[in-house]
């Protein structure tokens, strides 16, 4: 790859490697914006010319590169284990997603060697067995230049490929687990009863169940009497809270599962608070003696293991014993969320993002006489079908419809069916600048942005819509993305939800499409195949022409 300043009578092809602003035309202040790493047309090198650009910093590929996009797609794939879904990649970057939740599980020592292999290629990933849930980021695959070299490229996949999945979700599978706990003179009903329910309530938040608690004297023949009941109930996974900690491999606890048949594996742990858990098994099945801080709801070491276990990780004496690194778990402060960083926490990219459509229903079709264009059908489907049906087989959630003028009409024909959120605009005669803001009233709050869908046009796929979610990244400056064709912008546009307060408070018959031009720096421009995102029916002309136009 060849980076530099290029005079733009060579600058054709080439990736622009700095954002350029061009000055407006026919009295407007502002141009287009040139983005960092688009790559230039001819017509984008004429436009730098008459702006009065005589060269640009770019970088020019040569035939043993692979284009950041490319080069991350295919990193990625090779990464990916199981349970692990692979975003579109964009800027040189594609990201993992759990396809369940479970436990992140990776190859350190291959991690390391990819992220050593050299410097264009970078894979970061959330810390190893952490807790994940479906659709949150775990891993993220970021070329740093504009292009990679394809031998670097192929020795980095091999190298993700070699000995198993470099990196995988092992999901949580739901078990029947068993609690017995000893009793000693003067211990109290109340803890034991408080300590089946935080037990219950970890248990259950993995995915699996207590079926039986057991209570017994702190002795051994009983409590080996109540660990050969616990196994004839079935249970996947016994657990002894004792009435006083272990102290020994000798103790209570562990003479218990010996005498029962079982065997232990090993005591103590480098985790603070749960240096006292005790680790065995019998038989097939994982016996724990619990450390005393079990009886309270904060996190510590037992957690760590319990969360490997029921995910099928089988966790051996020195798995426990290279814990300690991050195992002084006392001292993690529990921080609350700052106001300032709602917006932020809101915006990021931790989770794919969750994108509500927004199908704006309610005009009164001036231009189309007294039919009510959006009930009109094309190719044998009504328009406001179409939108919603597009909007429902993308992925975008929820779907909330704004009705207005023939309201009863419109929800009559999109039927009880549909999963949509109806919600009617009382002042649908003001224009769209008040169905935009009455639909932006019922986004939930969880939402990261809403596409915002016009219900004229019929030949919006879900596709489009589903390449605009993909596209949609706010750290990496993709707040706004807007969908064009050969050149032309169109419609739908996504906005963040940063944008809310400014698009609710327009007024008058226009919707939100000043934003793009206030806020240059936030908008992806992505280039659809069809045209289908520029065309829209607001005259009988137009829908009469309609079946005439050929979508590329």
């Amino acid at each position: 790859m060849k980076f530099g300043d290029l005079p733009l009578a060579e600058a054709e092809g080439a990736i622009l490697a700095h954002s350029l602003a061009l000055p407006g035309a026919n009295g407007e202040t502002r141009g287009p914006v040139f983005k960092k790493g688009r790559r230039l047309s001819a017509e984008d090198v004429r436009a730098l010319a008459t702006a009065g650009y005589a060269s640009v910093t770019a970088a020019r590929l040569g035939p043993d590169d692979i284009h950041e996009d490319e080069a991350a797609a295919i990193l990625a794939a090779a990464v990916a284990g199981a349970h692990l879904d692979q975003g579109k990649a964009f800027t040189g970057r594609a990201n993992l997603f759990a396809a369940a939740r479970g436990i992140a599980v990776m190859d350190r020592a291959r991690l390391d060697q990819v992220n050593l292999l050299d410097e264009a290629i970078t894979v970061a990933t959330l810390p190893p067995y952490a807790v994940v849930d479906a659709k949150q980021m775990v891993a993220t695959v970021k070329i740093i230049p504009f292009a990679a070299p394809r031998a670097t490229v192929e020795r980095a996949t091999a190298i993700a490929r070699e000995g198993g999945p470099l990196i995988r979700i092992a999901p949580f599978r739901g078990r029947d687990v068993a609690l017995i706990q000893t009793r000693l003179p003067g211990l109290k009903a109340s803890v034991l009863d408080k300590t089946v329910a935080i037990v219950r309530g970890r248990l259950e938040a993995l995915g699996s169940r207590l079926i039986d608690e057991t209570r017994c004297r702190h002795d051994v023949t009983e409590l080996r009497q109540a660990i050969d009941k616990a196994a004839q109930k079935g249970a996947a996974l016994i657990l002894i809270a004792g009435a006083s900690a272990i102290t020994d491999r000798r103790d209570v606890v562990p003479t218990a599962i010996e005498a029962s048949g079982g065997s232990i594996d090993h005591f103590g742990m480098p985790v603070d608070p749960g240096n006292l858990l005790l680790l065995a098994h019998r038989g097939e099945t994982p016996v724990l003696g619990l450390p005393g801080c079990v009886r309270s709801p904060k996190f510590n070491g037992f957690d760590w293991v319990l969360q490997r276990l029921l995910a099928d990780i089988s966790v051996t004496g020195r798995d426990v014993m290279l814990m300690g690194a991050g195992g002084l778990l006392n001292e993690i402060p529990s921080r609350p969320m700052p106001r300032e960083n709602i917006e932020a926490e809101n915006n990021d990219i931790q989770r794919a993002p969750r994108i509500a459509a927004l199908v704006l229903a309610a005009g009164m079709s001036r231009r189309m006489g007294p039919t009510n264009k959006l009930l009109t059908a094309v190719e044998g489907v009504p328009m406001v079908i179409r939108a919603v049906d597009a909007s429902l087989s993308s992925k975008a959630g929820p779907v909330i419809v704004v009705t207005g003028h023939e309201a009863e009409r419109v929800k009559e024909t999109l039927g009880r069916k549909r999963k949509v959120t109806i919600v009617h605009n009382l002042d649908y005669a003001q224009g769209l600048s008040a169905s935009l803001a009455r639909g932006l009233a019922a986004v939930p709050a969880e939402c990261n942005g809403v596409l915002i869908c016009l219900g004229d046009m019929p030949r919006v796929r879900a596709t489009h819509l589903d390449r605009l979610i993909d596209a949609f990244n706010p750290l990496e400056g993709r707040s706004i993305c807007v969908p064009t064709y050969q050149g032309k912008r169109g419609n739908p546009v996504l906005f963040a939800r940063r944008f809310f307060a400014e698009m609710a408070s327009v007024a008058g018959d226009v919707g939100a499409r000043h934003l793009i031009g206030e806020h240059g720096d936030q908008v992806a421009e992505i280039e659809m195949g069809d045209s289908g995102v520029l065309l829209d029916v607001d005259s009988p002309e137009a829908l009469a022409a309609l079946t005439a136009v050929k979508t590329a």
